[in-house]
């Protein structure tokens, strides 16, 4: 070499400098380290437990908590028993259409291609149609398919909701069953000429 240092003294020099650069962490380091851990594994149990108990003495306290709430006057406007809600059926697993039997009735043609009629929900009940007390109003594209049969003077037909709207003004007398695909959308109506109606 030309600065006269062996190769084994400048290699013993800088593995000495490697030394001194690469110190290993002080073992109060990695204490410390583990130390600030575990606190933060207390404190998120500790926490967590005050949660639950908190939740748990405000589930008590509900339970427990005197009825204060006045009893309803015979004034209340508020009806102590609601009519019952429509829920649009839906199809079951691997069918296209689920069904509801009810009166259709006061149909009134509402502009722009759409038709608004009341449906009163029946049962049938050994042939026999039986209101369930539900009464809700849809509004249907004019075109809607519709089969008919008495309505039709007691020959089957197809026809459109619009073509059948002069007779459907009237009250309930015409029972149809009403086809809902899995959107809650009527697709059909068809006569239910199998119902004893009245």
């Amino acid at each position: 070499m030309a600065d006269g240092t062996s190769l084994d003294e400048r290699l013993a020099g800088l593995a000495t400098d490697g030394r001194q650069g690469a110190a290993p962490m002080a073992a109060e380091l990695i204490r410390a380290r583990g130390d600030r851990r575990r606190r933060r594994k207390r404190a998120a149990r500790a926490s967590g437990g005050v949660l639950l108990a908190a939740a748990v003495v405000v589930g008590g306290l509900s339970l427990l908590r005197p009825a204060s709430e006045p009893a309803p006057t015979a004034a209340d406007p508020s009806p102590s028993v609601s009519a019952p809600r429509f829920v649009a059926p839906t199809p079951a697993p691997g069918e296209e259409y689920a069904s509801e039997l009810g009166y259709v009735y006061d149909a009134v043609d509402v502009g722009g291609g759409r038709v608004r009629v009341t449906v009163q929900q029946l049962r049938d009940e050994k042939g026999r149609a039986v209101p369930t007390g539900v009464v809700h109003d849809l509004t249907l594209p004019a075109v809607t398919p519709v089969e008919v049969e008495r309505l039709a003077g007691g020959e089957p037909r197809d026809k459109r909701l619009e073509d059948v709207v002069g007779r459907l003004r009237a009250g309930p007398q015409w029972a149809f069953a009403l086809d809902y695909d899995a959107e809650g959308r009527v697709q059909s109506l068809r006569e239910a000429h199998w119902l004893t109606v009245g």
